[in-house]
């Protein structure tokens, strides 16, 4: 497959390019910068040798008057590293640093204290549809996900069964973030059970057989490693009592569905809606993180159990959209949108549905899931 454009576009100032493994980071920066200096932390011989001298980094900067770009891959793994990196920006402004990195643990304090104003923080997101445009295959990313790795590869079902894997042995094992790597193991299942649901600490810490406190350090761990997301309530001049608790969803439906058991007592359409959902999730999430003009991402759910899937609200949007995996629009279906609607009447309501026409049903625009996808564009507005 051809090369793919990413609709992530680079800031004019140095940053910070957050993203799980195998989104194409490496890839993006490669065909992004004319004759960078690149310093990859993956290599062995290079992370010994900047472990063991972060400030080699100035004497390579010196060395290189012609490079104006300088990119840092996994930079999370040498934290010191930005010490270096701060101290080249505050005498050099106009050279621009790229870091990249899959985790965002240890650059939380360290790299956004030390680089706040100098650097921002970005990610690079799964593909969108429409960035891989006659490439896109609905069933074939319900089925595997949009990751660039999982996409191309040539076995997808068995780089998604490898690829939690590497996780588990490379930011885990090795960085010391948890102390039983079998129980974080099976919290991982267990957690696959609250794909697109309101997450319950406290059951999901009876099933793992820890106490919750531990079940919220490992919620924290997998965010951190840019592995799962959660989404809160919207609540802005609410006039009904609202649900507290967010939303959880791993970044990508394939991940979703490498990890979620299966088994007699699985309903294949269940895990079939989830997946419908969380396709959405995260083309919605890649929407507004591309775009950058201060959306945010919600869902809305009344205490009476009313809920929308999701609620994206910022300086020039109001959107409301439903999910469903089915093939006709019911009545009941469009039920939380109404409710949303009499609070808000300025919202712009969707649903989205399996089917494949184009409907108005009680001033609710009714969409193909698919063709929506296809459709969605950081630079154009959702709904046009």
């Amino acid at each position: 497959m051809e090369s793919i454009r990413r609709f992530f576009k680079a800031p004019h100032q140095s940053f910070f390019l957050l993203g799980p493994r195998g989104t194409g980071k490496s890839t993006w920066t490669l065909g992004e910068f004319e004759d960078p200096l690149r310093i990859d932390l993956l290599d062995p011989e290079t992370f010994r040798l900047y472990s063991a001298k972060p400030e080699r980094l100035k004497e390579a900067v010196a060395a290189s008057p012609q490079n104006q770009v300088f990119i840092i891959d996994e930079v999370q793994k040498i934290p010191s590293l930005l010490d270096v990196v701060h101290s080249v920006l505050e005498k050099d402004k106009g050279r621009k640093f790229v870091l990249t990195g899959s985790s965002a643990r240890k650059l939380k304090k360290t790299g956004v204290d030390l680089l706040a104003g100098r650097a921002l923080m970005k990610t690079l997101h799964p593909f969108m549809a429409s960035e891989l445009g006659s490439h896109f295959h609905f069933q074939k990313a319900l089925k595997t996900g949009l990751i660039p790795l999982v996409w191309s590869g040539e076995n997808q079902e068995e780089i998604l069964r490898t690829y939690l894997s590497l996780y588990l042995k490379e930011e885990v094992q090795m960085e010391g973030l948890v102390r039983n790597l079998g129980g974080f193991s099976r919290f991982l299942e267990a957690v696959s059970f609250s794909q697109a649901s309101v997450i319950n600490t406290s059951n999901i810490a009876r099933e793992c057989q820890v106490e919750r406190k531990v079940v919220e350090g490992y919620l924290q761990i997998l965010e951190d490693l840019l592995l799962s997301f959660r989404i809160p309530v919207f609540t802005k001049k609410s006039k009904r009592e609202l649900s507290s608790h967010p939303k959880f969803y791993f970044f990508d439906v394939g991940v979703f569905r490498s990890v979620r058991p299966k088994g007699p007592l699985d309903v294949t359409s269940d895990i079939d809606g989830l997946a419908v959902e969380s396709l959405v999730a995260q083309h919605l999430r890649a929407w507004i993180g591309y775009r950058d003009r201060g959306e945010e991402l919600f869902f809305w759910r009344t205490r009476s159990q009313v809920e929308v899937d999701f609620v994206i609200y910022g300086p020039d949007s109001f959107y409301a959209i439903e999910v469903k995996n089915s093939t006709r629009v019911r009545p009941e279906d469009l039920r939380g949108l109404i409710s949303l609607q009499a609070d808000y009447p300025q919202a712009s309501c969707l649903f989205l549905y399996r089917g494949r026409e184009k409907l108005k049903q009680k001033g609710i625009l009714c969409l193909p899931c698919e063709d929506f996808l296809k459709n969605i564009n950081p630079n154009q507005p959702l709904m046009r």
